[in-house]
Formats: structure tokens, sequence, C-alpha cells
């Protein structure tokens, strides 16, 4: 597996804080399985990296994670619905804090 702390930081990069709230919902296999061949936060920065600076696949800067390994987990992300889940369950912890139920009646 690749170090990722061998590059300088991006803006789009995950904080810490941000890291801790999603990572249960990327890891669809054990964060330090054999087979992952890249970090699973490196690979969710420079999916972050694409969605911000709205670059094409193959112009992903070359300190980041190749394109086709990013592309690849955002299509696993996607079809476990992974970010629909986060959104689902944050928006119900919103509604918690501001005193209504969970969901929507």
């Amino acid at each position: 597996m690749r170090n990722a702390r061998t590059r300088k930081p991006y803006p789009s990069d995950v904080s810490d804080e941000e890291w801790s709230l999603v990572v249960g919902y990327l890891t669809l296999m054990k964060e330090d399985a054999p087979q992952r061949e890249y970090p699973l936060r490196e690979l969710f920065n420079a999916l972050r990296y694409v969605i911000r600076y709205g670059i094409a696949w193959r112009a992903m800067p070359n300190d980041l994670p190749p394109w086709h390994a990013v592309h690849q987990q955002a299509h696993r992300w996607l079809a476990a619905r992974c970010f629909e889940t986060l959104a689902q369950d944050l928006r119900a912890v919103l509604r918690l804090a501001v005193g209504r139920q969970a969901e929507p009646t």
C-alpha cells in the first residue's frame, strides 16, 4: 500500500474529524485488507479532488492514486449506496439536533 503522507495536502482533503465520520460508511472491506493497493482515505481524497475542481478523471494530479483506481472505488461506493446511507443518517442527526423526530412524519 502506498504511503499517503508523502504528498502535500490539498484543500479538498478530508479532515481527521470528517474522516472519522465517513470512514464507517465507506469501508466495504477491512481498511487494511491485503488486496487494497491504496489507502481508503487517499481514494476518498482523490474523489473529493475530482468533485471539488470538476476535472476529468485522467487529469488528476500524479501524487494522488491513479484515476482508474479512484474511478473503480467510486463506482463500488455508489453501487453499495454508501453516500445515500450517509446522507440519510446525517439528515436524521440534523433533525434530532433541532428537536424534530429523526424521520419526517
